[in-house]
């Protein structure tokens, strides 16, 4: 049974794969020493190069890491980039921002 995943999530995880690949290859890394110092097994590396989804994405960060592009990962989502999130917050900020409304204990009663 194959693994299904939406269309483009499988694009991407194949994209990355290939960008993977380059980047080891780039490197001169042999996917035995890539598994080595990975710590997985080098059907895993092939897996991981192919974009396959049923590889864990620790596998993925531990590549990521040997590439020396793991800070790459904890960019994924970055809220700061988050185009769509931030629209949504902007459409509910207030149109108006007042003062809180409070009794007026300071002032002395008008006789």
């Amino acid at each position: 049974m194959k693994y299904k995943i939406p269309i483009p999530a499988g694009r991407a995880l194949r994209k990355l794969g290939s960008d993977i690949n380059q980047a080891r290859r780039r490197r001169r890394i042999t996917i035995a020493i890539m598994a080595a110092r990975a710590g997985v097994s080098r059907s895993t590396i092939g897996k991981i190069e192919k974009g396959d989804a049923t590889s864990a994405i620790g596998n993925y960060a531990s590549v990521l890491f040997v590439l020396g592009m793991i800070e790459r990962l904890g960019d994924l989502v970055d809220t700061a980039r988050d185009l769509i999130g931030l629209r949504l917050e902007d459409e509910r900020l207030p149109q108006r921002v007042r003062m809180p409304w409070r009794k007026k204990k300071d002032q002395p009663h008008e006789q």
